[in-house]
């Protein structure tokens, strides 16, 4: 059974890590503060990173991933770019940010729970992944 929940852990956290790429694109040439900018560059790269990572695992398994859930993910875009609009700020790109995060830390500790036959090599992306969700929204608190 180990197979089959890690390939289901490392396909939601490829989905996971992209939702997390797109809404970094989607407010980074809004963010005003370079702090700001600088702490979602690092966190992209961080992203970038995994997300190579985690597509390498899941070839090793002769699987394409998982795009993430178009209507999430059109539902996200939808409220990002109405929130933006009214107001255009630094603390608006945190809040959204931070929302994403928590939403995202509450998703993947929820697979992790239920692919518990995954790989530890599944699960430590997962919770990297995890890490660095959790730390970009520590690092941009101080916009909200």
């Amino acid at each position: 059974m180990i197979e089959p929940d890690t390939i289901k852990l490392l396909r939601e956290c490829d989905a996971g890590v992209a939702m997390g790429l797109s809404a970094i694109d989607q407010v980074m040439d809004t963010a005003k503060s370079q702090s700001l900018r600088d702490a979602l560059t690092r966190c992209r790269t961080e992203h970038q990173q995994l997300q190579d990572e985690i597509v390498t695992a899941l070839h090793d398994f002769h699987d394409e991933g998982k795009e993430p859930n178009p209507i999430a993910q059109g539902m996200s875009w939808i409220k990002t770019g109405a929130m933006l609009t009214m107001n255009e700020s630094d603390a608006t790109i945190a809040d959204l940010i931070t929302d994403g995060c928590n939403m995202g830390v509450k998703s993947l500790n929820r697979y992790l729970n239920q692919y518990e036959a995954a790989s530890e090599d599944a699960k430590d992306i997962t919770k990297r992944l995890i890490a660095l969700e959790e730390k970009l929204a520590e690092d941009i608190r101080r916009f909200l």
